[in-house]
């Protein structure tokens, strides 16, 4: 199977993606910005998807799909935090769960040579708030109308985040039979 398939290219596009849409951000192109971040959350989906339906499922593509969009939520959270667009403690439990699962998955591969980790629930429910609470961000910013991020939002999003993480260290737990 080749490595270079339509979803890796579509991922590595979402990965070079980022510092357009961070050019757009700090240069307050918030409309550019939105563009950009929704072309990056469909491909997230599509890239996936297309990997499935055309068994295009590759080791480069299972590595380098989580990462882009680690990097891609990392960065906008950064980013909006700084802005003011965001509060900082929402962004601070966003990095820090990704530090952990990262830090977490390191550990796991030096332990069981294994370096492939399903992903949970949780965290895709983490994944798909985080992408809307920051589309929706970027719509308020870009129509003025609309009325500010709800608190529950943030909250949920936030919730969400922080559970996933606990369940990862609870998985990884398992995995290494420390319960």
């Amino acid at each position: 199977m080749r490595v270079l398939n339509l979803p890796n290219t579509i991922t590595i596009t979402r990965i070079i993606i980022i510092p357009v849409f961070t050019t757009a951000i700090i240069y307050y192109r918030y409309d550019y910005a939105l563009y950009l971040f929704i072309i990056a959350a469909v491909s997230d989906f599509l890239d996936g998807l297309i990997a499935r339906v055309k068994d295009q499922k590759t080791v480069l593509g299972t590595f380098l799909d989580p990462l882009a969009d680690k990097f891609l939520l990392v960065t906008t959270f950064i980013l909006f935090s700084i802005y003011g667009l965001i509060p900082k403690w929402v962004a601070i439990i966003v990095i820090s769960r990704d530090l952990i699962v990262l830090t977490g998955w390191f550990l796991l591969y030096m332990i069981t040579h294994n370096p492939k980790v399903e992903p949970v629930i949780m965290g895709k429910i983490a994944i798909a708030s985080q992408m809307i609470t920051l589309i929706y961000i970027l719509l308020t910013v870009n129509i003025k109308p609309l009325p500010p991020v709800p608190d529950i939002l943030l909250f949920f999003t936030a919730s969400v985040t922080a559970l996933s993480g606990l369940q990862y260290i609870y998985k990884g737990f398992k995995l290494t039979n420390a319960l």
